[in-house]
């Protein structure tokens, strides 16, 4: 599929005009003064009349409340908003009859997958902050920064289309096995191997050329340094204020080669005997499935994002990996002809180095069905699940932590941490680095479900089910704040009711010979939590038209009770549900969600009409002002967005036993999230909830599907 461009859709090509603020154009060509608290000058004699014909003619001068900068309100829209995509598969699978008790079986998938996308104009610039820090200007004795956007005349060619970033997957999968039988018990062995790569080749900015670039073309000779340090220059402002020459961008961008690998093994037995004794509701069941294997990832990032060779981004590697075991057992017993009890049991193991992580579960059910038509159904049980091997091995990166509270010295001058107010080390920066943790525990839960169904008739059923999840040690980068908080406990001989041990403190702080913080380690660590309930809904019903075929219809409804987190241990609990910023920040889905579908089927014809059904959430301004009260200055309100509902239309041909024919039509009536831009600002290009929303509108899809080897 082609990818979908901001340009291409009204909502997403320029900078939204109906927000709480003005739609003000892009800082294209930019002058800041840092020492002037940002302010903007502008230094073009020619009041931006040279790059006029920037983004397709359209850069102005533009004048905000911090001054005037050149630039253009569709610059947004060169960006993708949907990745261009091009994927095959191939899979095969064969058996082999040894004899009348055994079989021999194999499958095999291979796949390979090509993304292409576009991070935009936003991603795509220079200014002389990362380089330089800031510069003097001579004559007019202020200190500048500068910042300076490629538009698609910079790049030449097809623009942005010329310097898309590629992701190219390649995986298979493997499997080789047997499986037979002996008396009532049923074997099967089996043997996976799965492998995934991925290749990025991403645009880049080279380090030194770019620099080098602007301050020949630009900046001119270091004409000495300031009492501080910084670099006095000259900038030649028509040479700032004017497109590249052809071919120029080329000279400092390039591309990035980063590789990634997952893979693993994996040996399965399994053994099952469905009449392993009488009860007097049936036979009871029995299974037992032993499982062994190892697993590894690897990131191997273009040396150029490690050693500062790339302008603005950076990398970092990683590798690991570890065995795993499991054991599961699970009996099923029908005790009644009305009750059944299935019990089950898993262990598992992972070790990493000398490290094992291992943990037992087990799980409960019960299903009660006094009639026929009626069923009742209930589980318990606890969960377990390892840590993601980039979480366990991830490389360590370097970032500032800008507005820590170094506790312990503000507590040396008599403040708490309940209140630091007036402390004068109550916000300071400090270096940090964070890496992955091979020593992070498993991620628990403890979930139960209670449900009924009733099927009155045959061809109608309908459910409602119960759920309660209670997940514990969810891994999270641990906070500087958290860390800096246990050095105050510990080095005061206080309880430390952290995630950070008093070990951890004397390890992750490094201060300097005087006390001031030097360095903080945050790696990742099992430090949130969440308490789920969740309510759902189904119905399915199937009519018998005669000769006109069947009608089926279904819906699921889903309605989240509960949803809290906390982030860190002795964090208040934050409610993804009802507090606008955090389900804003966490991506909280809507609290109701519903599907439903209506489909008609007549001898070789199926088609089907979806609609899926989002409830209210919050809006941006919500979001921003912390609170469904919360009035902007412009008169606009925090509230909610109303109900969001699409519909998929699809129609199936069965052409031949063993070719279908398909047409496919996503988002029939062609519904944009366009109501809900009056409460973003003026600068924003995707006025919506991305993580809820899109603005592809209607695709329409022709698929034909050939099966190999149906008789």
């Amino acid at each position: 599929t082609s990818p979908i461009w901001g340009y291409q859709r009204d909502l997403t090509k320029v900078n939204n005009p109906d927000g709480y603020s003005p739609q003000y154009v892009s800082n294209d060509f930019l002058v800041l003064l840092p020492a002037a608290n940002n302010r903007y000058a502008m230094m073009d004699p020619n009041r931006c009349a040279n790059v006029a014909g920037q983004f397709d003619g359209t850069t102005v001068l533009g004048t905000r409340p911090t001054g005037q900068a050149c630039g253009s309100v569709y610059g947004t829209g060169y960006k993708t908003i949907k990745n261009g995509k091009e994927s095959g598969q191939i899979y095969s699978s064969a058996t082999f009859d040894v004899n009348d008790n055994f079989q021999l079986f194999g499958d095999a998938l291979y796949s390979l997958e090509e993304v292409k996308y576009a991070t935009g104009s936003g991603y795509t610039w220079w200014g002389t902050s990362s380089g330089w820090g800031r510069f003097y200007d001579q004559a007019s004795g202020q200190y500048m920064n500068l910042q300076r956007v490629f538009a698609p005349e910079d790049i030449g060619g097809g623009g942005y289309r010329d310097i898309m970033n590629t992701d190219r997957n390649k995986a298979y999968q493997v499997t080789l096995g047997g499986r037979g039988t002996a008396g009532n018990w049923d074997y099967s062995l089996s043997f996976t191997r799965g492998e995934y790569k991925l290749t990025e080749r991403n645009f880049v900015r080279w380090n030194d050329p770019i620099n080098d670039y602007f301050e020949q073309r630009v900046l001119g000779p270091v004409l000495g340094t300031t009492s501080t340090g910084y670099n006095i220059y000259s900038p030649n402002w028509e040479a700032f204020y004017a497109p590249l020459p052809a071919g120029d961008f080329q000279s400092f961008t390039g591309y990035s080669y980063s590789e990634s690998r997952t893979w693993q093994n994996l040996a399965r037995a399994q053994v099952t005997n469905g009449s392993l004794f009488k009860l007097p509701g049936g036979d009871a069941g029995f299974a037992v499935v032993l499982e062994g294997g190892s697993e590894g990832w690897d990131y191997t990032p273009d040396p150029g994002l490690m050693d500062g060779s790339v302008w603005g981004t950076t990398a970092v590697s990683g590798a690991g990996h570890r065995s795993n075991y499991a054991v599961t057992t699970e009996l099923r017993m029908p005790l009644l002809e009305t009750l059944t009890v299935t019990g089950s049991g898993r262990y598992d193991a992972f070790k990493i180095g000398s490290n094992t992580v291992d943990k037992a579960t087990y799980s409960v059910g019960i299903e009660f069905r006094p009639i026929e038509s009626l069923l009742f159904r209930g589980k318990y049980g606890t969960a377990f699940r390892a840590p993601t091997l980039s979480d366990a091995f991830q490389g360590r990166s370097g970032y500032y932590a800008n507005g820590s509270t170094d506790y312990y010295r503000c507590g040396q001058l008599g403040y708490d941490p309940a209140n630091t107010t007036g402390c004068p080390y109550d916000s300071v920066s400090v270096f940090g680095t964070r890496s992955g943790n091979p020593d992070l525990e498993p991620i628990t839960a403890d979930v139960w479900n209670a449900g009924v169904v009733w099927a009155p008739i045959n061809n109608l059923s309908l459910s409602v089910d119960y759920y309660n999840w209670k997940i514990k040690n969810e891994v999270d980068t641990l906070s500087s704040d958290q860390l800096l908080l246990a050095e105050y406990y510990c080095r005061n001989g206080q309880s430390n009711n952290t995630s950070a041990s008093c070990q951890n403190v004397d390890d992750w702080i490094t201060r300097d010979a005087s006390g001031v913080l030097d360095e903080i380690y945050t790696p990742k660590m099992n430090v949130a939590r969440q308490n789920l309930e969740a309510l759902t809904a189904s119905f399915k019903y199937v009519q018998d038209i005669g000769r006109f075929g069947s009608l089926q219809f279904s819906a699921n409804y889903t309605d989240m009770l509960k949803r809290k987190l906390q982030p860190q241990p002795g964090d208040e609990f934050l409610d993804l549900l009802h507090d606008p910023y955090a389900m804003w920040v966490y991506d909280s889905y809507a609290k109701v969600r519903a599907d439903g579908s209506i489909g008609w089927a007549k001898d070789n014809w199926t088609t089907t009409l979806y609609a899926n059904y989002i409830g209210k959430t919050p809006n941006y301004m919500a979001y921003v002002g912390n609170g469904y009260d919360y009035v902007h200055s412009s008169g606009y309100k925090a509230g909610k967005w109303g109900s969001y509902t699409t519909y998929n239309l699809s129609v199936n041909y069965r052409a031949m036993e063993n070719l279908t024919l398909s047409l496919m039509v996503n988002n029939v009536f062609n519904k944009m999230p366009d109501n809900q831009r009056y409460s973003f600002a003026g600068t924003s290009g995707q006025p919506y909830n991305n993580y809820l929303y899109n603005a592809y509108g209607r695709a329409i899809y022709v698929q034909a599907k050939y099966a190999f080897g149906v008789k």
